[in-house]
């Protein structure tokens, strides 16, 4: 057996080609250009990239865009003051704060300071409470993407056993509650680090997605072909045969599980590329809830 490849680079692509069409049909019946603005604090390589890997996607989508950078000495209140004057800003739909912020302990304190109608990460309290409930809310961008990986690539939902490796509350936790949803209805067991015999559930399970940010979670002996794997996973591994010296990989044994499974995403172009795409949907939904008072 060998795996489908769910190519979640193509599937991205289609999706912003989507909201550059929805983008395009706003500003033509109305002049709406949907706007994300990003806080940026701190010179993080990592931060930095995506960042701009976002402002560039905006760009092409037709949406506007607005940085604040500040520095990596930025105060509890400067960075405050930026998402205030974010969430004043009739021109911004979305707010977007680049994490991990050079100081942790307040990024709660942060996100609950976005207004949750423009909160299109969807962490905010009120979208999460909302999405636990099943009401309408903006979805954290990752899950979000895993979910249209699934719907998209034709992978029945309705009753399959889905098993969850990873409880955060950025990919993990939402994405169980999401796959419980009426209407989904998937059967869902959500693992973690203190799961004792981890492989003792994902041989029961028909899809098995891993977001437990370490390589090798998931490895052959521990699904039963015709599973189909999510590798949520982005870890960097030393490679001396690479100009950065090193490659990245996802959570799962690719080259074993892919001999076994009936379909897996890669790493990279699986999952990765499907977050922006969704955050560019989010911004979009926004705009029209706000300055077109769509439902």
């Amino acid at each position: 057996m060998s795996a489908r490849i769910l190519d979640g680079k193509a599937l991205a692509a289609d999706l912003r080609a989507e909201t550059a069409a929805a983008v395009a049909a706003m500003k033509a019946g109305s002049g709406v250009v949907p706007g994300l603005g990003v806080v940026l604090a701190g010179d993080n390589p990592a931060s930095r990239s995506y960042v701009t890997a976002k402002e560039k996607a905006c760009a092409a989508a037709g949406l506007y865009s607005r940085e604040i950078h500040l520095s990596a000495r930025a105060s509890r209140e400067e960075i405050l003051a930026a998402v205030r004057t974010l969430n004043a800003d009739n021109a911004v739909d979305g707010i977007l704060v680049q994490l991990p912020l050079p100081d942790s302990s307040i990024e709660r304190e942060v996100i609950e300071a976005i207004d949750p109608a423009k909160d299109v990460d969807g962490f905010h309290p009120v979208n999460v409470g909302r999405m636990v409930l099943g009401l309408p809310a903006f979805i954290p961008c990752t899950p979000n993407g895993v979910m249209e990986i699934l719907r998209r690539s034709g992978v029945p939902l309705s009753g399959a056993g889905v098993v969850v490796i990873g409880r955060s509350p950025i990919v993990g936790r939402p994405l169980s509650i999401l796959l419980s949803q009426k209407g989904v209805d998937a059967t869902v067991t959500l693992c973690h680090t203190r799961t004792k015999d981890l492989g003792r559930f994902t041989l029961e399970a028909d899809i098995v997605v891993v977001a437990a940010g370490r390589p090798n979670t998931l490895t052959a002996d521990m699904v039963r072909p015709g599973t189909v794997v999510i590798d949520v996973g982005m870890n960097r591994v030393p490679d001396v045969s690479k100009p950065a010296g090193y490659r990245l990989v996802g959570d799962v044994d690719f080259a074993a599980v892919a001999a076994k499974a009936a379909a897996i995403t890669p790493v990279p172009g699986g999952v990765g590329p499907m977050t922006i795409a969704m955050l560019l949907r989010n911004t979009v939904e926004a705009a029209r809830r706000r300055r077109l008072c769509a439902p």
